[in-house]
């Protein structure tokens, strides 16, 4: 699905000049947002911007957005990793 944003051109020459890859940065900032409102998990910020664990984690640490990876979280991960098909 592909979401449009209109800015005035003004303000996207500004926000290019800060951040080149404009388009990137909103994903981020929707993914950052969904995750501070519990919309979507870590993992799912990871997946949607294409990030590993680690990358994820450090993106959310520099937002000051700490996982809380409770025991739910653990229970899913552990659910998904059984289902894997062993090599």
């Amino acid at each position: 699905m592909a979401i449009t944003i209109e800015l005035p051109l003004d303000v996207e020459e500004l926000l290019r000049t800060v951040w080149p890859n404009l388009s990137r940065r909103a994903l981020e900032a929707v993914a950052l947002e969904g995750y501070r409102d519990g919309a979507l998990s870590r993992g799912k910020v990871a997946e949607l911007l294409g990030l590993t664990f680690s990358e994820s984690e450090s993106l959310l640490k520099r937002h000051e957005l700490h996982s809380d990876y409770g025991s739910g979280e653990l229970q899913r991960d552990l659910d998904l990793i059984k289902r894997l098909p062993l090599p």
